[in-house]
């Protein structure tokens, strides 16, 4: 069993240094962590000139890049359609957990980063169950949910612990 959990929230609500935070956290606490970003979809990590991309820019589905210190993989999909957060999470090495940063309409249970500077603040939880916390900047009112600080990452560590069950319930 995969254990997931994400981080959401619109555009500047803290979603990645939220994940950054959590990732040192938790690997603080001795655990593997791995990470997926949604991403927009014109991104590229790859730069124009190098091997890697002129790999691609020839034609090439896949190119990877291997080093004594890290490697990458990068597809193209051409003609095809976007994977599945279920198709990356399988491609993805075995760790202890799983942090998924963005996919709001994905079914794994998340925790909805709230910032003031947002540039939606409409809460996301209300129309979606497998929201499970709240963190934000601010105060929250009439929040249902565990409602976190933002830069609480101890406690919201020790929430996505318990959530996940790489903890059990009584920790």
């Amino acid at each position: 069993m995969r254990r997931v959990f994400g981080i959401t929230g619109w555009k500047n609500s803290g979603k990645t240094t939220l994940t950054e935070k959590l990732v040192a956290e938790l690997v603080r606490r001795g655990w593997t962590v791995s990470t997926v970003k949604h991403a927009h979809h014109d991104f590229d990590i790859d730069k124009p000139g190098t091997d890697s991309f002129r790999h691609r820019q020839a034609g090439a589905m896949e190119a990877a890049v291997v080093s004594g210190r890290r490697w990458a993989l990068m597809h193209e999909l051409r003609n095809e359609d976007e994977p599945a957060l279920d198709d990356i999470l399988a491609r993805l090495a075995p760790s202890d957990i799983v942090l998924v940063e963005g996919y709001k309409r994905e079914s794994h249970q998340k925790i909805e980063a709230r910032r003031l500077e947002a540039k939606d603040r409409t809460p996301l939880s209300i129309n979606d169950p497998n929201i499970v916390a709240v963190a934000a900047d601010f105060p929250v009112e009439g929040e249902k949910l565990p409602v976190f600080n933002l830069d609480d990452t101890k406690s919201i560590a020790d929430f996505i612990e318990r959530a996940t069950g790489l903890v059990s319930p009584g920790k």
